[in-house]
Parts: structure tokens; C-alpha cells; sequence
């Protein structure tokens, strides 16, 4: 339903949706059948971005939150669909990314200049993609060849120290195609403490640098069989405020300068075959190592002061068949998977497998659309899991459509959850949810609106402060979404409502509203095109939020805040363009964690260059 309201498309041309969509089905499949709430983010909205990070992009979708512990670059979190950080899953190019040991993916570690294109599904998913999918997934598909032989140069600078640069290849030769790619990107940064009272504050400034690398070859080797490979590599480098635990050279807050280093390499390989005419094939094999170390210096000499590592290793390997049933589709998938935790804290588990088989039909009729999923997840710490979804689509008219689902979703407890030491408890067993939605969405020209209703509830839900395992807990929430083209003047906004709670009768209160999620957020966007410039606007209004509510002596409440941004791209020449923005116009001083910093008016400008 959230279609039209996260794509860029030229300001003066028709309303335009993408053609194909891939995340809501596990398959190329067209827009027009996806009955899924899905958003999907191009290259051209990317582009606009400037140095504003992958979380601040995902932020202005309907349906999704964001959380930084300050500065630009630092620990982020999300909540889609009001689903705490681990229970959204993130791939990059098919590939599961993120810490085995919290359960998060580290969006600060994967680069804007590096993607070709997003595409967000919200919903519980378990039944398509496996363990974690409870509010839903997030697919990122790295830089893709072009067409003969072209070439692209970024460079940038900003507030507080930022500086950009970037540069890439693509191209294609007959039956082969690359695209090659690097980007710099850092700033001094601003302190990411604001709270004196903190035992961890320090004024001083927290920068961050980071480099990234992706290349991606593809061979197609006769009619029916193609090879893609694809790496992708990125490392940021960021400092924070804390002391080190244990703390051998009695650090403090002052004198302990703490850098954390975040580190992704992810690598595919992927073989499509054409069988026959109605039969698809493809096998993936796929590696993502993610590092998370932090480092700690005594400020005056820069002595070593202590670390600590929890880097995860992920294998898998997946085999999908996709059989055309004139306009139906017959998927079948088995998959395997490893992660394996490498961490200087005495962890009693390591390594865990799953192997999965998956089974789906998408019904394609004028009318109504259905799509059914059946899978099995056989994890070695827990046994057997079955998990399914059922969704289905009605066109009332040529323009409305009705859709609705029902489905399933679980999660395993993460190593953090089960064996981090003093915190740990292996009595943990895997959250299971059932979710519902229903939903509208109206696609008419230059108008697309969508509005939708929905229901999670998940069943042992393990509170992430105090890993506690609660008896219930209830995400349910509403968004609307409308887009329309007017012209020269594009407009979209978005309002999310969201009421996540967990039940417990061993908490002070049983009925507690989870952390860090805002009731009410509006995201709008508007942008114009006036000759060689295209002028933009970005509003965002947050209402408050909880944080740290499961303390006997009160609850803190984070407050409201609103954000304005502004932004022209201006085509200086046929191959040269400017981009300037303003983000947080107003200096609106806000936190989305308690006690973090968060950037305030802040300007950024960089020249691209392309033929």
C-alpha cells in the first residue's frame, strides 16, 4: 500500500510504480500483484540523500523508526512496525546480514552510494524468509552493471567536518556485465553524550570515517544460464563515549578516548537457470562477516585500555525453483545456514544451524490474487519450527483494491539473550507470533493511496533490558499513505499510528508500552521541478516516546519534535550536477535515546559528475 509514497521518479512525468518487485514474493513479480505492504527506494531518491545515512533514508518510510545512540555515525536501531531491532531481518543481495550476538543488522556500516536500490516489506515474514522476520525485512541489492560503458565521481563537504567523495564504474561487454565502486566518507562529529550527568559523558567531539568497496560481475553464459557475483565491503570507524569494562588503567569519562570499528564483508554468488520455459531455477551461496570491536585509549598517551569483540559469521546456501503454472507459480526452496559467534566473552554456545524448506503458490486471476506459503525451519539449538501466510488481493474497481493476511512468525532468542555472560539465560525459548492485517490501496494515474490495519501478537516476547520473557506482547497499529503527482509537483506523505505493548506479571507494570516508539509519526515529502532544478522538502513530525519504563522510580519520557529539511539538485551541465540540503533547518534539539545527541541544523554540498 506504501508503494507510491517512497519512489522517485521525475518531477513532470506521470506517477510511476517499479514494474517488478522481488522481497514480497521471494520472486520477480509484477507490482500489480503484490498484495504485501512493500515500499521500494531507487537509485534517483538515493542520489538525493547527500551524506544522510542509510538510517535516516529508511526513517522517512511509512511504517519504520529509527534510533542512533548520537553523532552521525554510531549504533543504530530499528523498529518496523513497532518490532524491536531484532526482529526485522536485513539481506544484502539475498544474503542475511547482522550480529548473531544482539540480533541487529548495523545499518551505520552500509553505505547510500553502494546501493542501487531498497525494498522494504512490512508484515511478519517467517513463513518466506525464516527466523526473525516478525515486523518484517529489509532487502538492499548493491550497485548494478549499466549500459556500455559508464562512469560516476562524488565529492562533498558539510557541517561539522563532513567530507564525501566517491567514484564508480559500470558497464557491460556482450554477455558481460560490472560495476565497480568505492566511497570516503567522515566527519568530526558532535559530542554523542548530552546528558552531564551521564557516568559516560564527555564533551568532546565524536567523528567517524568510514570506506566502502562493492563490485558486482554478472556472465550470462548461454540463453538459459547467467552467473552474478557480488561483494561488498564496507568499514567505519566511530568514536563514542564509555570507559572500558573491566578497566585495568582506571579510565574515567574524561580520559578514555573509546573508538569502535564496524565492519561488514558480504559476498554472493548466484547461478540462474532457465530449465525449461516455465521453470526457473537459482542457487545462492552467500557469506557475510560482520565485525563490532571497541577499542580503549587513554586520552594523554593513547595507552591501550581494554576491548572487546562479538563478530558473526554467516554461511548459506539456498536452492529455489520457480515453476509458471500458466499465470500461477509453484516455488519450492530448501535452504541451510550457519552463524557462529567470535567473541572475547566466554559465550557456552557458539554456532547454531538451520535448514529450511520452503513451498508456495501465487494465484494470479483478473479479479483476485492469492498467495500461500508453507515452511519448516529445523534449528539445532530448538527443533522444528512450521511457520505459513496466507494474503490475498480483491479489485472492488479498476483503481481499488481490498487485501488482506494472515500468517506466522518466530524468533529465536539471540546468543546475547541466551549465554552473554551475567545477562544470559538458556531457559529462553523462541517468541511465536500470529499476525493480521487488512488493508486499501487505490492506484489511479497520478494518485496512489493506500490505508492499512494491522495486528502482531507474539507469544513469550523477550523484553530486550531486562531479558525477561513476558507473557504477551501486542503490536498493532494503522498506516495511510497517499502520493500524488500535480505536474511539475510531486507530493507524498505518510501517518503512522503504533501501539506496541507487553503483558508480564513478574514487571512493576503489566502493561508497557515498548521503548523508543513513537504513537504517532508523519512523514511528508515534497518536491518540484522548476527547469534544471528539482527543489525538495522533507517534514517530519514525531510524537513522544518512552525509554528505560521498566524502572520502579518512573519512566522517562522522550518528547515530540519536529524536523524540516531542504534540498535542491541543480544540473549545472549535462554531466555535472549540484547537490545542496539543509537537514534539521529549525536546529531542532531532540533525542532519540535518552541522554544521545543528535546532529541539529547542519548543511551539505557536493558536486557528482557522470557520463
Amino acid at each position: 500500500m506504501a508503494l507510491g509514497a517512497a519512489l522517485s521518479v521525475p518531477a513532470h512525468a506521470q506517477l510511476q510504480l517499479p514494474s517488478q518487485v522481488v522481497t514480497a514474493t521471494r520472486f520477480s513479480a509484477p507490482v500489480t500483484d503484490i498484495i504485501a505492504d512493500v515500499s521500494v527506494i531507487d537509485r534517483a531518491m538515493l542520489e538525493l540523500a547527500g551524506q544522510t545515512s542509510l538510517r535516516e533514508v529508511l526513517a522517512q518510510q511509512p511504517g519504520v523508526q529509527t534510533v542512533s545512540s548520537g553523532s552521525y555515525r554510531s549504533t543504530s536501531s530499528i523498529f518496523l512496525r513497532g518490532a524491536v531491532t531484532s526482529q526485522t531481518l536485513v539481506l544484502v543481495d539475498g544474503v542475511r546480514v547482522g550480529s548473531a550476538t544482539s540480533g541487529g543488522a548495523a545499518l551505520e556500516n552500509i553505505p547510500l552510494s553502494r546501493i542501487e536500490r531498497i525494498e522494504i516489506l512490512r508484515g511478519a515474514a517467517s513463513a518466506l524468509y525464516g527466523p526473525d522476520a516478525v515486523g518484517g525485512v529489509i532487502q538492499i541489492f548493491t550497485r548494478e552493471p549499466g549500459q556500455g560503458l559508464q562512469l560516476d565521481a562524488t565529492a562533498g563537504v558539510g557541517s561539522d567536518g563532513q567530507q564525501q567523495a566517491g567514484a564508480s564504474l559500470r558497464g557491460s561487454d556482450g554477455a558481460v556485465g560490472y560495476s565497480l565502486g568505492v566511497s570516503r566518507e567522515k566527519a568530526t562529529g558532535i559530542s554523542a553524550i548530552s546528558n552531564p550527568a551521564s557516568g559516560s559523558y564527555n564533551p568532546d567531539d565524536d567523528g567517524f570515517g568510514s570506506t566502502s568497496f562493492d563490485a558486482k560481475l554478472t556472465a550470462r553464459l548461454n540463453r538459459e544460464h547467467a552467473l552474478t557475483l557480488s561483494v561488498l565491503r564496507s568499514d567505519t570507524d566511530y568514536q563514542f563515549d564509555s570507559v572500558p569494562f573491566p578497566n585495568p588503567l582506571g579510565l574515567n569519562r574524561l580520559t578514555s578516548d573509546a573508538r569502535a570499528k564496524a565492519g561488514l564483508a558480504n559476498a554472493t554468488l548466484k547461478w540462474d537457470a532457465q530449465w525449461l520455459a516455465q521453470w526457473h531455477s537459482s542457487v545462492t551461496i552467500g557469506n557475510s562477516d560482520e565485525q563490532s570491536l571497541a577499542d580503549y585509549f587513554r586520552l594523554s598517551d593513547g595507552a591501550f585500555g581494554g576491548s572487546t569483540k562479538f563478530n558473526t559469521g554467516r554461511r548459506q546456501a539456498t536452492w529455489q525453483n520457480d515453476i509458471a503454472l500458466d499465470k500461477d507459480v509453484l516455488s519450492l526452496m530448501i535452504e541451510g545456514r550457519n552463524e557462529s559467534v567470535d567473541s572475547n566473552s566466554a559465550y557456552s554456545v557458539t554456532s547454531r544451524d538451520v535448514r529450511s524448506a520452503l513451498l508456495s503458490y501465487a494465484f494470479n486471476r483478473p479479479a483476485w490474487n492469492a498467495l500461500l506459503v508453507a515452511r519448516n525451519d529445523d534449528n539445532s539449538q530448538f527443533g522444528n519450527v512450521n511457520n505459513w501466510s496466507l494474503s490475498g488481493g480483491y479489485r472492488v474497481t479498476e483503481a481499488l483494491r481490498a487485501v488482506a493476511s494472515a500468517g506466522t512468525s518466530f524468533q529465536a532468542p539471540s546468543f546475547n539473550q541466551l549465554y552473554y555472560p551475567g545477562f544470559g539465560n538458556t531457559a529462553l525459548v523462541p517468541q511465536k507470533n500470529r499476525a493480521t492485517e487488512l488493508g486499501l490501496k487505490y492506484q489511479s494515474g497520478n494518485v496512489s493511496l493506500g490505508a492499512l490495519v494491522y495486528n502482531n501478537d507474539v507469544q513469550g516476547f523477550i523484553i530486550p533490558t531486562t531479558n525477561v520473557q513476558s507473557s504477551l506482547a501486542v503490536l498493532r497499529g494503522i498506516t495511510l499513505s497517499g502520493d500524488v503527482q500535480d505536474g511539475d509537483t510531486r507530493y507524498s506523505l505518510s501517518y503512522d499510528y503504533a501501539d506496541p505493548r507487553s503483558y508480564s506479571t513478574y514487571l512493576p507494570s503489566n502493561d508497557l508500552r515498548l521503548v523508543r516508539v513513537a504513537q504517532n509519526m508523519i512523514n511528508a515529502r515534497v518536491t518540484h521541478q522548476l527547469r534544471d532544478f528539482n527543489v525538495f522538502a522533507e517534514l517530519k513530525l514525531s510524537g513522544d516516546r518512552e525509554d528505560n519504563n521498566l524502572s520502579f522510580t518512573g519512566r522517562d519520557l522522550l518528547p515530540s519534535y519536529t524536523l524540516l529539511n531542504l534540498g535542491v539538485n541543480w544540473n549545472l551541465q549535462k554531466n555535472l550536477s549540484l547537490l545542496a540540503r539543509m537537514n534539521n533547518l529549525t536546529d531542532a534539539q531532540y533525542q532519540l535515546a535518552n541522554g544521545f545527541t543528535m546532529p541539529g541544523r547542519n548543511l551539505f554540498v557536493s558536486m557528482n559528475w557522470a557520463r
